[in-house]
């Protein structure tokens, strides 16, 4: 039967009219630990609880992660990042089941894949393409200061709540970033700041943001959304994706 793999679910739009099939939940799967600068954490583990393990020991290099509300699954699936950061600078190797009948008889269901291997960019791994299920990855950091490690990753909360509606339920940045352009300022440009349909608004804060002013419905979001790529188009000529995944009927 059709499944899907659901981590936090932070960057996901899910239909109004539900989802056909079974969601395999892997909040449960969530140890983390270290060998040295090496920390492993498996595909439920909250970013957050990985940052602050992370700290605690000392080691560096997650910072930009630490205010990201994903799962680690998730993070390594789409590339996550921010402020500079990403994923593909900090991670060593993963762990993946192969989702076929004929590997889940063999002894070869589990692959071990290199960094190389997971071929990352914007927003994007290899795990995207081949179907694999990420079940753990193992994250190469470095020693430092945790009074340093935590200034800087409470530095990077505050620009969040300085300039991301951090007070509204949202998925996110709704779009991936245009080649030369910012996305909030393209939407703000063509006089979309807090345009609203049903429950769903642009963010008055941030116009990459699509928020919830309490009862949005799927339909609200994705009718924002539209208007969003429509009018930017007619009036730039420049094509919004989306970063946010759907999920379920359309």
């Amino acid at each position: 039967m059709p499944y899907f793999i659901l981590g936090k679910g932070s960057n996901l739009l899910i239909s109004d009219k539900g989802v056909d099939g079974m969601i395999i939940h892997t909040a449960a799967l969530n140890k983390i630990s270290h060998d040295e600068n090496y920390v492993s954490a498996f595909c439920g583990a909250r970013l957050k609880d990985l940052c602050d393990y992370s700290l605690k020991q000392g080691l560096a290099g997650l910072e930009f992660a630490s205010g990201i509300p994903g799962s680690v699954g998730g993070a390594v699936f789409m590339n996550a990042g921010a402020y500079g950061g990403e994923i593909k600078d900090v991670l060593y190797c993963s762990k993946c089941l192969l989702p076929t009948l004929e590997a889940l008889k063999s002894a070869q269901r589990i692959i071990h894949l290199p960094a190389q291997a997971h071929e990352f960019s914007y927003r994007h791994s290899s795990l995207q393409n081949l179907g694999y299920i990420h079940l753990s990855s193992v994250f190469r950091l470095q020693p430092d200061n945790p009074a340093q490690i935590e200034a800087r990753m409470r530095e990077l909360e505050l620009q969040r709540w300085d300039k991301q509606p951090m007070d509204l339920p949202s998925a996110g940045s709704v779009f991936k970033r245009p080649a030369g352009h910012f996305t909030g300022k393209l939407v703000d440009d063509c006089g979309l700041r807090g345009y609203r349909q049903g429950g769903a608004a642009v963010s008055d804060k941030h116009c990459g943001f699509i928020v919830n002013l309490g009862d949005a419905t799927c339909a609200d979001v994705m009718a924002v959304i539209r208007q969003v790529q429509e009018t930017v188009f007619k009036r730039f000529g420049v094509k919004l994706e989306l970063e946010l995944r759907l999920l379920g009927r359309q």
